[in-house]
């Protein structure tokens, strides 16, 4: 029988699991240019090559509900968190084409498999300590790919790719194993809390309004993977960036996320998961304006930095909505709006490499601002995220 720990124990062990999820990611950014280098390949290739890990996040996250479901949220978020922790080596360290397609499709399976399932103990996490502590766990992811993005562009600089990607592995894997005995146990869901036994047993749900929540966080996620996996070409390729330099365009963005996301939690309850959407898809609409049309690094850097104060609530809002979504297992309702939302920040921006080479980088981050002022009109769709607040 596994021992049990305070709630606030509980929060801060799966507070690691998002810390090591972002740091990860954030080290990833930096090393996405060096690939095309590496392996002697364009731009449109190296999208190719990002749809690989985008496809096999969502395809895998489709099946994370039912794991969750079958086995606890802890024990399917352990699982994946450990077998996460040498994917960016593994990718790093790839000699051909031919291996590391795969292994990108791999990395993507583990990693989104491992953010469904965060996700979800986040939420059992929150109902036993009555409040909310989505916007901050993502917090802590920002916190991480912070720490990833700019320690990992540094290390890069200074003692080349592959060390960078095997100090990563360390560093998250002790994080993982120091934490994983903490984390919340939960117990397997059959079925749903109102006793019916099928929502849990489909492989697609029948609810439209997660979907259109899932629509939501597709747009909200856009242009946080276009960030992700792009900025650092576009600092360095159109604006002229060093490597450092090139690296903190996500640095940054996930940064000011972490701080906002922070905040996050007071926030909504002050004002609401409705009007908090609102202000936040507009903050996120002019930072990205200003990243696109900045004739300058540092400027276009600042851009991004405003679109992370943004973007930052956009998606914890969402999760928590469909965490929360009547007559489903906590399980499905995340995985159906992570899948769908994680086609925006892994599937998506593999199509910016094509779309940037006709039209550029300037307007294709013009673009996801207008995508950022279609999720505020939807702002309506997320009143339930207040819930938890109510009791």
């Amino acid at each position: 029988m596994a021992q049990e720990y305070s709630a606030q124990t509980n929060r801060w062990a799966i507070a690691a699991y998002f810390t090591v999820n972002g740091f990860v990611m954030g080290a990833w950014a930096p090393q996405i240019p060096l690939l095309l280098t590496r392996h002697t390949i364009s731009e449109s290739v190296l999208g190719l090559l990002i749809l690989c890990l985008g496809l096999g996040a969502v395809g895998a996250m489709l099946y994370a509900g039912r794991l969750i479901a079958a086995y606890g949220s802890a024990r399917v978020a352990t699982g994946f968190a450990l077998a996460a922790t040498p994917m960016l080596a593994l990718v790093v360290h790839a000699q051909t084409l031919w291996l590391l397609a795969p292994l990108m499709a791999l990395m993507g399976a583990v990693v989104g498999c491992m953010d469904v399932s965060m996700n979800a103990n986040a939420v059992v996490v929150e109902r036993r300590l009555g409040r909310a502590i989505m916007s901050s766990s993502h917090g802590f992811w920002s916190l991480g790919g912070f720490i990833g993005g700019a320690g990992g562009a540094w290390l890069i600089a200074h003692i080349g790719a592959e060390r960078q990607s095997l100090i990563v592995a360390g560093v998250s894997l002790l994080l993982i194993v120091g934490a994983m005995r903490f984390v919340m146990q939960d117990a397997p869901q059959p079925s749903a809390d109102t006793g019916a036994p099928q929502p849990k047993a489909r492989l697609i749900t029948r609810d439209l309004g997660l979907w259109i929540l899932g629509a939501m966080a597709l747009f909200s996620m856009v242009p946080e993977g276009a960030v992700l996996d792009w900025a650092a070409i576009y600092l360095s390729k159109e604006l002229g960036a060093g490597v450092f330099t090139s690296g903190l365009g996500f640095a940054f963005f996930a940064g000011t996320m972490a701080v906002m996301r922070f905040a996050g939690d007071s926030v909504r309850n002050r004002y609401g998961a409705v009007k908090t959407l609102r202000v936040s898809a507009a903050l996120g609409a002019l930072g990205l304006a200003m990243g696109g049309l900045s004739p300058t690094a540092p400027l276009a850097i600042l851009g991004f930095a405003i679109a992370g104060l943004g973007v930052a609530n956009m998606v914890p809002i969402l999760f928590s909505a469909a965490g929360n979504r009547p007559g489903l297992p906590t399980g499905v309702g995340i995985s159906t709006v992570t899948m769908v939302g994680y086609t925006g920040i892994l599937v998506a921006p593999a199509t910016i490499g094509f779309v940037a080479d006709h039209i550029g980088y300037r307007a294709t981050y013009l673009t996801l601002a207008i995508v950022l002022g279609i999720v505020g009109l939807m702002a309506a769709r997320v009143s339930a995220a207040d819930d938890l607040q109510r009791g």
